[in-house]
């Protein structure tokens, strides 16, 4: 893998020339940035600048005026490479706060194209309707900890409106879940983003987490994604290293919150 070539194309595809997440969300160019306005109780940020230092802070200014004016929390998605090199703590000094810094990390489908099964006993099974949707919640809360309203909403909504574009998984030990996962297929793209990946305690160190990878590399490839993306943790990264991602750069969500109580739904 070129890795400076398969970033420029990344950053072209996924971040420049973004698609709305949903039907009532919508893709904006303003400037040097790109942003995401969600629509009604949606994710909304900037996914793409090309900044200098001359024009970084009245850039920033700008968009903190804009989401405002909407009354829209929202993230200024930072990358490692971006430009000015002290961007982040341009975004600091305008009040925003950076959550963990995650590593975007690549793979190609054709090398996670592996006969990987899940434990005994355990099947994988495709999230269609809200009974699965619910199980798939389920897993998803007993692996993180936290409440999964935000999962269900999105869950709901995207097997709604764009279907095609998304595939949710669940794994089940007879009918309980013990692990879930999902990818986003980005039209036009040579991208499939894997998010969510989460297994129970108990059911970890088992290979679930590496199947969920296979089962969703074979459908992305038989769609025609080259590459797997995902924005890994610390606790992901050194998996996903021995499976043969590449660590091509880093990603740290700056929030900017009109007011301290509201609190966000992560996006992973």
């Amino acid at each position: 893998m070129d890795h400076a070539a398969v970033l420029a194309l990344y950053d072209r595809e996924m971040r420049e020339g973004a698609r709305p997440e949903s039907s009532d969300a919508r893709i904006e160019k303003a400037g040097g940035v790109v942003r995401h306005v969600g629509g009604d109780g949606g994710w909304s940020g900037v996914l793409w600048s090309d900044l200098d230092a001359a024009g970084a802070d009245a850039a920033i200014a700008e968009q903190i005026a804009y989401f405002g004016g909407l009354g829209h929390e929202f993230e200024w998605k930072l990358y490692g490479h971006d430009r000015p090199a002290d961007l982040g703590q341009r975004l600091t000094a305008a009040g925003f706060a950076p959550d963990p810094q995650e590593t975007l990390m690549i793979g190609e489908t054709g090398d996670q194209l592996v006969d990987v099964a899940p434990p005994e006993g355990v099947r994988i099974v495709a999230v269609t309707d809200r009974a699965g949707v619910e199980l798939m919640v389920e897993a998803n809360e007993k692996a993180f900890g936290r409440d999964g309203s935000w999962l269900r909403d999105l869950l709901l909504a995207r097997l709604a409106s764009d279907p095609d574009e998304l595939v949710a998984l669940v794994a089940l030990a007879g009918d309980v879940p013990v692990s879930s996962a999902r990818m986003e297929l980005v039209a036009g793209t040579g991208f499939a983003g894997l998010w969510g990946g989460g297994t129970v305690e108990g059911w970890r160190g088992r290979g679930l987490y590496r199947a969920l990878i296979a089962h969703r590399a074979r459908i992305a490839a038989e769609r025609g994604y080259r590459y797997l993306q995902v924005d890994a943790s610390d606790q992901s990264r050194p998996i996903l290293e021995r499976l043969g991602f590449a660590a091509l750069s880093t990603t740290t969500p700056y929030v900017h919150t009109r007011k301290p109580s509201i609190v966000r739904a992560s996006r992973g």
